[in-house]
């Protein structure tokens, strides 16, 4: 069982000492309904198999999920069709390149999105939700959201929703890209309405925390014992997460702080302590990467001082 006052007992400092490096980064301007948040909030939920929890800074600061739904929206998908058809549509591997790139759809064969977490994929996966409408896909997402979460009160930001409808130029050139590749089969506007949806729900970081603790614990809810996703394709996410889950900053990541995660731009970032913890991180200021600047810089910090592990 992890020391949570030790860790409660050092946040108060490390918070104060990472916020510092906000002043490094900048909030996400080209959906302009993000840019409306303080950019050098920091905040931190640690919650443990048992229950037990600890906060430090801007906790209450409502932020939308964005690329963090990528991981859960593939499981979703690969629960409502298994594997062979998810990754008939999407590939299991990193890019190198930005999060809204589409080079290597046209330099690479088949064509289809190297990986979920990237736009491109995460939109493959968006058409992949089961549902008769766009309306029916979105109201399983968020059902599935508030059921993970174990809090009910979850909904879509409206106004991030819109604005990230209208602001969307590059999501849908992707889009149409894919339906030329046949990746896409259904209607293009459909399936954008689907992922910005699902890109615009709003939680706090004790939210993520949940989710990255059901992940922590191979999909088993540590407080009922039921199993909510199936071991397999949570296993499947945690390694997207960690390959691609920090964009093309994954393997910096992956050997600076040693976890699993998966960042949104709203500076958002998922991660986890296998077996042991759920973390859940916001500050919105970010690199030039996509990632939370100050957000990074205290996992790496945490990791460091609690010699946390995916090993």
């Amino acid at each position: 069982m992890d020391d949570l006052e030790s860790i409660k007992a050092y946040l108060p400092e490390a918070v104060r000492a990472c916020r510092t490096h906000s002043e490094q980064g900048e909030v996400a301007a080209y959906i302009p309904e993000l840019s409306k948040v303080p950019s050098d909030a920091l905040g931190i939920c640690i919650l443990d198999r048992y229950d037990q929890y600890v906060l430090e800074g801007d906790v209450e600061l409502p932020f939308t999920l964005q690329s963090i739904s990528k991981v859960f929206t593939l499981i979703l998908a690969l629960m409502d069709h298994g594997e062979d058809a998810v990754f008939s549509k999407v590939g299991k591997e990193p890019t190198g390149d930005d999060f809204n790139s589409m080079l290597k759809l046209e330099l690479v064969e088949p064509g289809i999105p190297f990986n979920p977490m990237i736009n491109a994929g995460a939109i493959a996966i968006s058409s992949l939700i089961a549902g008769s409408s766009p309306q029916e896909k979105s109201e399983r997402v968020l059902t599935f959201f508030r059921q993970i979460t174990r809090n009910h009160t979850i909904d879509i930001n409206h106004d991030v929703y819109r604005s990230e409808a209208a602001s969307a130029h590059r999501n849908r050139s992707l889009s149409y890209f894919l339906k030329d590749n046949g990746v896409l089969t259904g209607d293009v506007e459909e399936v954008l309405d689907v992922y910005f949806r699902h890109c615009s729900i709003q939680v706090t970081c004790m939210d993520v925390a949940r989710m990255a603790l059901l992940l922590a614990c191979d999909g088993t809810d540590p407080a009922t014992g039921q199993q909510l996703i199936p071991r397999r394709y949570v296993q499947i996410a945690k390694t997207f997460m960690i390959t691609c889950g920090m964009y093309n900053a994954s393997g910096e990541f992956a050997i600076g702080v040693g976890l699993p995660a998966k960042s949104g731009v709203s500076g958002g970032i998922l991660t986890l302590v296998p077996g042991r913890l759920g973390i859940g991180v916001v500050g919105p200021a970010l690199n030039n990467k996509g990632n939370s600047v100050a957000g990074v810089q205290l996992l790496e910090t945490l990791s460091t001082r609690f010699e946390w592990s995916m090993f």
